[in-house]
């Protein structure tokens, strides 16, 4: 299977009532247009300005820094300035922007770019009290029961809320809703996602299950997780145990049935073949 030869068409349609809130909000925050084949030239490396991977890889294993702590120790989303200050926030951002690259057939580093040194329009003014209300840690689930007409009306109220709400949040210019932390690792996450794009390409191909090979073109989200959680282990320097947990939330947020548990799966895969890849090369410099 040839890098270049991989082609994603979107199958979603934000209007699908059978899709997560938190799926519906990050479809409907990038404004997809037509897909194209997807290939990173070469030349989008040379834009990248990473940060020192195992420097960035410590932050992120690090509590949040003191201005996004709550009193009671415990880190906050949000810093002082009220924007998100978490790796979660930067993994997320990492995945919108991946998702929309896809989309495009475009770089996504250079989409990140671009969206972060767009204009805003006049009078713009962002609510950042939608960011407490914004839960990084909402999760699809079993469909909920009411008992009665009154519970469900309420039920579906604050579900069309939070729906609005992570829309607004998604949609809204990244310098208003992150802090500069979150926008640099977004920034070495992608770079080391296109960096490893063609090399990762064809170990996803061998692990991944052959109905999400089938429909490619319906597992994007699933497969730019991937992407994101192979590079950051590989480039960046995050242990894996911490890439793991956050790229099964992530499926549990924005992917729908079985996704957690196979992504779960082939990152440990992944990690297990890293290791004895790695173990046979020291052994191979030892004995020469």
């Amino acid at each position: 299977m040839e890098a270049a030869a991989i082609s994603f068409s979107s199958p979603f349609n934000p209007c699908n009532s059978s899709l997560p809130s938190s799926r519906r909000s990050l479809i409907l925050s990038i404004n997809p247009k037509s897909p194209k084949d997807l290939t990173f030239a070469s030349n989008s490396r040379n834009s990248l300005r990473l940060s020192p991977p195992l420097a960035v890889a410590e932050a992120m294993e690090q509590a949040v820094d003191a201005s996004g702590s709550t009193p009671s120790g415990n880190p906050s989303k949000v810093d002082r300035s009220g924007r998100f200050c978490s790796p979660r926030a930067a993994r997320e951002l990492s995945l919108l922007i991946a998702y929309a690259a896809c989309l495009e057939g475009s770089d996504p580093v250079r989409l990140f770019d671009r969206r972060v040194n767009a204009k805003r329009d006049p009078g713009y003014v962002f609510d950042k009290s939608s960011l407490l209300r914004y839960d990084h840690m909402s999760f699809g689930g079993a469909p909920v029961e009411a008992g009665t007409e009154e519970e469900a009306s309420e039920l579906m109220l604050k579900n069309e809320k939070d729906s609005a709400n992570e829309a607004e949040v998604l949609s809204a210019p990244p310098k208003v809703v992150y802090n500069r932390f979150v926008l640099r690792l977004t920034r070495d996450i992608l770079g080391a996602v296109v960096d490893r794009w063609n090399q990762h390409v064809l170990v996803i191909d061998k692990i991944i299950p052959q109905n999400w090979k089938d429909e490619p073109a319906g597992r994007i989200l699933e497969l730019c997780i991937l992407h994101i959680a192979m590079a950051e282990i590989t480039v960046i320097g995050t242990r894996h145990q911490i890439v793991i947990n956050e790229a099964v939330d992530l499926a549990k947020r924005f992917c729908d049935g079985c996704a957690p548990r196979i992504i779960n799966g082939c990152l440990r895969t992944f990690v297990k073949h890293q290791n004895t890849t790695n173990n046979n090369a020291l052994q191979s410099l030892q004995s020469s």
